[in-house]
Order: structure tokens, then sequence, then C-alpha cells
């Protein structure tokens, strides 16, 4: 038990058997339930000062009165749905994993994708159409040697996806079929693109309807192997040129696309995958209330998609307020090698975990779940320096930042809670959630510069914690 909380538990307890009115059978219990034996409250810890990773802690509970700030939950004021937290399932992570022995993989993505024992319950997936700047390689499901296109998409194939991510997704599915797939495409085909090239230009206007096609082909294909597509983003980074593959896509482009193409296209094969807006930073929320400010295009607009390499996270609330009616998403924030773990908890947990779920976001997700010993694989002009959220090495597997960040959560927040109202502490950014089965889950993070004791309200009940500088707690209260 780390010190902060062995003097916790040491005064707490002083306290409660100095308290006028509590008989000794009282103590006794007191003292039954601080040492971990009652099961009402739960606590699992990450704290770089005391180099604890994601473990379960005692933690102090009572009704003692005592002057630390409390956190009060009321679950009776209920927020948006959850739909899962995760990660960017890249090509070149799935290769990585398919790589490993058959032993080794099972036991990966048992660890992975329930939440079994110190499993961490990843709900969540999001996946490229077509290759991402994460794959060994760029490529499309209908390339074409320059000069030529197929409009008419008779040489689109998924052939490329076949060897590694389709494998490892029907395992994943095995082992939780309800996750959550999210695909975003990083490019179209180069014929379809004003530059014909695999980075930046835009999509001829000519091939709207062709691309809308695209994505019908897409979906299909991947329902034909069991796999189903529970949403899309229209472009990774829209107003991003300079990765490779990339695109840009103005919002009036977007709206026209999903007005008159993509929209009626699903709608025509009776395809209920949502379509999500603009999957990129929060610096500018102008770029999908424009496009939902649009009713032709707002019609089929499930919701809108965010990162957060620019802007502030409240941004989210921003669009939400000027369209409550539409769904809000976190689609990606990248930790970049070699990583710090103080660091890392400090912006993630803080401003993402925390700060997108408190601005409505139905999910998280992390960028990337996998890469090599040398930030591998990756394609020409991609992203060198994207740490996984594990490093795999042959059947080796080292567990970075993004996944105790996601493990905070995904373990503890399963599909279908809600988020609840708790009050904000100074130096205490916390997030509560109540789950289907009726389990409250807190999330808190101590961003002062010292330790910080505290209670936590519910209902009748109350507990008492504690957290070093920089740590963060999970709590699941009965």
């Amino acid at each position: 038990m780390p010190a902060i909380f062995r003097t916790t538990l040491a005064l707490l307890l002083s306290t409660f058997l100095l308290t006028d009115g509590f008989c000794q059978t009282t103590a006794n219990k007191y003292k039954k339930s601080a040492v971990g034996t009652n099961d009402a409250v739960e606590l699992w810890l990450t704290d770089p000062t005391d180099s604890i990773l994601f473990k379960r802690e005692k933690v102090v509970q009572s009704g003692v009165s005592n002057q630390s700030p409390t956190i009060k939950i009321n679950k009776l004021q209920a927020y948006q749905s959850i739909d899962g937290f995760g990660y960017a399932l890249t090509g070149g992570s799935a290769m990585l994993i398919n790589k490993m022995t058959p032993a080794g993989r099972a036991k990966l993505l048992h660890e992975l994708f329930t939440t079994q024992g110190n499993a961490i319950g990843v709900s969540y997936l999001r996946i490229s159409v077509g290759s991402s700047d994460l794959d060994d390689h760029v490529f499309s499901y209908d390339d074409l040697p320059k000069s030529e296109n197929d409009p008419e998409l008779k040489k689109f194939s998924l052939a490329n996806d076949e060897g590694n991510l389709i494998p490892v997704l029907k395992q994943i599915l095995a082992i939780n079929p309800k996750i959550k797939i999210l695909i975003s495409p990083w490019s179209p085909p180069a014929w379809m693109k004003t530059n014909e090239e695999t980075y930046g230009g835009n999509l001829k206007p000519e091939y709207y309807k062709t691309y809308a096609q695209y994505f019908v082909k897409y979906i299909n294909g991947m329902a034909a192997r069991g796999i189903r597509i529970d949403a899309l983003t229209i472009q990774n980074e829209p107003l991003n040129p300079k990765n490779n593959p990339s695109m840009v896509m103005e919002a009036p482009q977007q709206a026209d696309f999903i007005a008159n193409n993509l929209g009626p296209a699903l709608a025509a094969a009776e395809l209920k995958t949502k379509i999500i807006l603009y999957d990129h930073n929060a610096d500018r929320p102008d770029y999908p209330i424009s496009i939902l400010d649009n009713k032709e295009a707002a019609k089929y607009v499930d919701g809108s998609a965010f990162h957060l390499y620019g802007g502030k996270i409240d941004a989210l609330s921003t669009v939400h307020n000027a369209h409550p009616d539409k769904a809000l998403y976190f689609t990606e924030q990248w930790v970049g090698s070699p990583g710090n773990l103080k660091n890392e908890l400090k912006f993630h947990v803080k401003e993402i975990i925390i700060g997108a779920t408190r601005n409505w976001s139905r999910n998280v997700i992390e960028w990337n779940l996998a890469a090599d010993q040398n930030q591998e694989p990756h394609t020409p002009g991609g992203c060198d320096r994207c740490l996984g959220a594990i490093t795999i090495t042959g059947d080796d597997v080292t567990r970075n930042p993004a996944y105790y960040i996601i493990a905070h959560a995904a373990k503890f927040v399963r599909p279908g809670s809600k988020r609840v109202e708790s009050n904000l502490l100074p130096g205490l950014p916390n997030v509560a959630f109540v789950n289907p089965d009726g389990k409250l889950v807190l999330i808190v993070y101590n961003d002062d510069s010292s330790s910080r004791s505290f209670r936590i309200a519910f209902g009748k009940k109350a507990v008492s914690s504690a957290l070093n500088a920089g740590a963060v707690g999970t709590y699941v209260l009965n």
C-alpha cells in the first residue's frame, strides 16, 4: 500500500475511533472494511510517483465526518450515453498482432478485449478505409496506373486487408461480438483526386457518386466477412494535406457529398452505418456546425468527431449547444515516442478521458493500438514517432501510456453507460458514469502539486480516499 494511503487510513481510523457515539462493534466493522473485505467500493490506481500501474488498491470506506473536500455524484442527473473506449487498430497494429504466435496473440487479445481479471475491456475500435499512415505501404481498394480510372468500381477489392486486419478483427469479434467499429479513410483512390496523388488534393466532383459507392462496397464487403461497421467518418483530418495518405475536404464539399451522395447511397443500400462529420481538431467547431446547419446534409448525420492537436476540448460543447440533437465523438489523440507516463496522464486523462466525456463525447479513441520497438510500420511520410499503446516485439508486449489511459475508462465504463453529474473541485478533475447494471464509476485525476485527500458522496453512502500528485484513480461504487 502506498505511503499516502497508509497515512490516510491511520488518520481516518483514529478519527473514527475517537468520535462519540460509535461502539467498539462498529469500530471493528470499519476496520474490516478499511482493509478491503467489503466490496462496496473498488479502486484501480495508476500512480507514477509510487510506480503503480493500473493496480487494484485498498480504499478507506466509511461515513466518517471529516473536513476533506467532497465529490458529490448525482446519478439522477444523466447526460449522454457512452459507446465505448479504445484504440485505432491500424493496419500496422494488425500486422504485428498477426505475426505473434497463436498462444501469444490469444493471450494479448484476451487481455485487451475482455474485462476478466486485469484485462482492460476495450470496447471501441477505429480502422482505416484503405491504408492509414501506419500501414507498411499506401493503398486503396481500387488502385490503378496513372491516367486510368474505374467509375463503376469493377476492380474494387479488399485483398490488402485479407492478410492481417480482417483475420485479427475476426478474432476480436469472437471475443467481443458487440465491439463497435468506426471506419475512417485517409484518402480515396488517387485517380478520384484533383492531384492524382495519395496525399493532399481534393475529391473530383465527378467522382462524388463513385466515392459514395466505394463506402457502400466497403461496408457490404466487411459485413460479408462478419464485420459490422457501426459508424464512419468521411475523411480523417480533412484540413491536413501533409500526411501520406491524406486529402483535403472543406466543409462545403463535405456537406455536398453527404447531402447529395453518401447519405442517399447508404439509405438506398439500407445500411444503418452512422455518418459522422469532420474528424479533426477542436480549433474549428465552425466546420461541423456549418454542415449541421445545412438541413439536407444534417438529416443524414449522426454527429461530429474531434481530435485535440489544436483548440480546446470545450469546443465539443460549442457544437453540442448549437445542435444538441447530434452526437459528439473523440476519435484520435497520439502519444509521441518515447512517452512519459506522468505527462501523458496529465494531458490525456484530464483533457480527454475526463474532458471529452464532460463535453458530451460518447467515446474516446487513442492513436494507435500497437507499433514495434522502432515505431514501425508506417508509410513513407507517415508518422515515425507514434508510440503504440503497446509495443510488440515478437511475442513480447510492453505496455505504454495510452494502454493505462484507456484502461482506466474502458474496463469499468461499459457501453450503454451514461455520464452523470459530479461536481468539480479545484485540482481534482473528475467524471462520473452509471453503468447498465447500476454501478457508479468515478474517474479522478489529482492535478495538484501535492497529495490530496477527498471524500466521494453517492446516494446515502460516502467513501474517503487520497491520491498522490499526478495519480489517477477509477472508483467503482456499489
